[in-house]
């Protein structure tokens, strides 16, 4: 997993104009157009049109590699509004984390995972598999759950719950998913959670992690690191006349006052980072 995310972030640091500004808000924008119409055509053709299916994709409806992302799970008005804000809140909330770049590698990479296993489905095990997005979507609330694993949502609009419980109930929900598909014996969709989560793993295992060490001995390295970089910080200022200086575009708090200086942990030493390239840069290892 560390290996991966030094390539991805890598690339990102190198790429810094790839990825789709804004990605989810363009996903749920689409995806609150096409339940609209869902709600309007009881026929059901809509949909058909935007079914993953393999098959017609090689026919030359390519649309459909991606419309399946798209695609509303019941026809609630009041659930589908609360799940798209939810998702807009969370896809928003990771891009600003991550940089524009990481979070669309991360939503990309979930998207070909789940096309890759359906696609070897129906080719080679001729097992039709339609997918649908609500495993990808929850596998953002998996990532923002590892990030912020304290952070308070109302569920039902009035009972405070920690994201990292909000993530248990939601897994509960995922092993339930997998037994009641082995059970109906659709092996194939059974599956599909576990997609979801290697999506989480690959990205986020090192994060997740560094949340599941004991809170006393992280919470104490972290003190004594940041003490050590104040302590420094402070040399540095009385032999150059500035306290923070971004080592990649080389920033300095003197010269820009207003701009807003931290210290990567996930760095090997203390290096200082403008807000600019604190979450798009290569760690240093």
């Amino acid at each position: 997993m560390r290996a991966i995310n030094r390539i991805i972030d890598r690339f990102c640091a190198k790429h810094r104009r790839f990825g789709i500004p804004n990605l989810m808000r363009y996903v749920v924008f689409l995806s609150a157009a096409v339940f609209l119409i869902f709600l309007m055509d009881r026929t059901g053709g809509l949909l058909y049109f935007l079914y993953f299916n393999p098959t017609l994709i090689m026919r030359g409806e390519v649309w459909r590699l991606i419309s399946w992302v798209l695609i509303p799970l019941n026809d609630n008005i009041l659930f589908t509004a609360l799940m798209l804000y939810f998702y807009y809140f969370i896809g928003g909330t990771l891009e600003r984390e991550w940089g524009t770049a990481r979070f669309t590698i991360y939503y990309i990479l979930g998207m070909l995972l789940n096309i890759i296993y359906a696609s070897v489905l129906w080719f080679v095990l001729r097992s039709p598999v339609y997918l649908a997005p609500n495993f990808l979507n929850l596998s953002m609330f998996f990532a923002f759950a590892a990030l912020y694993p304290d952070h308070r949502v109302m569920l039902f609009f009035f009972i405070p719950i920690k994201m990292k419980w909000m993530a248990l109930i939601n897994l509960i929900f995922f092993a339930y998913s997998i037994i009641s598909n082995i059970v109906i014996g659709q092996i194939a969709s059974a599956f599909l959670p576990i997609i979801a989560l290697l999506n989480f793993v690959i990205m986020c295992g090192v994060d997740l992690l560094q949340n599941l060490r004991p809170y006393s001995v992280s919470k104490t390295r972290s003190t004594i690191n940041f003490k050590k970089a104040s302590k420094q910080a402070r040399k540095i200022y009385d032999e150059r006349n500035f306290r923070h200086k971004c080592i990649i575009c080389g920033k300095t708090d003197t010269e820009n006052p207003g701009t807003e200086f931290r210290y990567c942990s996930r760095c090997e030493g203390y290096h200082c980072y403008c807000i600019d390239h604190i979450n798009n840069h290569v760690h240093i290892r």
